[in-house]
């Protein structure tokens, strides 16, 4: 397939991301998963690029609401992020026993912050079906999503409705399926990313692949447009994305430290503090492999034999932590997600943030995309 060439002359945010997906700047806010807010999303959508909001921990109803209310605050196009696996092998086979051994590891942190010790509940998965339905019947702008790919009768139903897809890969394997799979736009996200690995054909510790490597790999091996994730937190990430072939960038750690996003105060701080020099990746928060600030809990729960439950198990399990921890500010004990970009963040709002980013990056990138696009066209011939 043939790609769409434009023109060297066009500003290097012109883009085959910018035109597929109606906005003015290649630029798409991380869905940010439990922290993303209405407001956010909002704001970034409004700017010009796209805002995203992670709704996978949602139900079918709130996801409804949510959407609702972003359409309340932006008439541009904005993006509702969901993940097509929602549970791992084992979670609904895990009982009591299983529960109470991984509770031990947590018990004594909880019971010292004056937390209430968690009983066992019988898992009520969330089913993606459920989630997306909500989705198509809402007739959103643009549905993004990790962890897998949608059955085809989902897909075939959002160009029906006009609903543009974001699928995510982890390596260019994934990438290829995700291209075969006909999605509007494929996101090659790097090892350095924060947040949980999307990975789904191979194991996610066997998916770490970086932002640097991944990026070209994906270029070369699909036809849809590519956005790079992982690791891009200044105008000097995004000049490199486009270096590597990207026509778009995927920026999360950096808009965490704004107010309107759903961080605490306590994870705003340990971002812009020298804490988030240093990330590290966990199954222990989740059960899933993510990656966040190097802390107490993470040094605790990567210990040889602490039991973790499968996904979401884990992360409900460790919420009953978390919880009491916040409240007592006891950052070493928190989920403190980011990216190995973290000490790059510098303290802004949405609006500053994203005015930087296009300054700065319209000052130097013109000659690094006009090569590429070049590149490009010469490949296609």
């Amino acid at each position: 397939m043939q790609k769409e060439i434009i023109s060297s002359s066009t500003p290097w945010y012109k883009t085959r991301v910018s035109s597929t997906l109606g906005i003015e700047y290649p630029i798409i806010q991380g869905p940010l998963g439990g922290l993303s807010t209405q407001r956010l999303t909002a704001i970034v959508s409004n700017f010009g690029g796209l805002g995203s909001f992670g709704a996978h921990g949602l139900s079918p109803s709130g996801i409804k609401d949510v959407i609702s209310e972003i359409r309340e605050l932006t008439t541009k196009p904005f993006a509702i992020n969901l993940w097509v696996s929602t549970e791992d092998e084992g979670a609904r086979a895990s009982g009591k026993e299983e529960f109470v051994r991984s509770l031990k590891h947590l018990a004594g942190h909880i019971e010292a912050l004056g937390g209430t010790l968690p009983d066992h509940k019988p898992y009520v998965p969330v089913r993606f079906e459920d989630q997306v339905r909500v989705l198509l019947d809402a007739k959103i702008p643009i549905f993004s999503f990790i962890a897998g790919i949608p059955p085809k009768e989902i897909l075939d139903e959002c160009r029906t409705r006009g609903i543009l897809t974001i699928g995510t890969a982890t390596t260019a394997a994934e990438a290829m399926v995700l291209d075969q799979a006909g999605v509007s736009v494929i996101v090659a996200s790097g090892f350095e990313a924060g947040g949980h690995r999307g990975s789904f054909l191979l194991p996610a510790e066997d998916s770490l692949t970086g932002t640097f490597s991944l990026t070209p790999q994906v270029v070369d091996a699909v036809s849809a447009p590519v956005v790079a994730a992982g690791g891009i937190a200044d105008a000097r990430g995004i000049v490199a994305a486009f270096a590597l072939g990207a026509e778009g960038v995927q920026i999360g750690t950096a808009f965490l430290v704004s107010e309107d996003s759903g961080a605490s105060v306590h994870h705003r701080n340990a971002l812009l503090s020298r804490k988030a020099q240093r990330t590290s990746l966990t199954k222990g928060f989740t059960g899933r492999l993510a990656r966040g600030v190097h802390n107490q809990l993470i040094e605790e729960l990567n210990r040889p034999g602490v039991d973790i439950l499968p996904y979401p198990l884990q992360r409900m399990l460790v919420r009953s932590l978390v919880v009491p921890a916040e409240k007592a500010g006891r950052t070493e004990l928190l989920q403190l997600w980011a990216g190995q970009s973290a000490s790059l963040v510098q303290q802004s709002d949405a609006k500053t943030l994203l005015r930087t980013l296009i300054s700065e990056t319209t000052a130097v990138a013109d000659p690094v995309v006009d090569w590429n696009r070049e590149r490009r066209c010469k490949r296609s011939r």
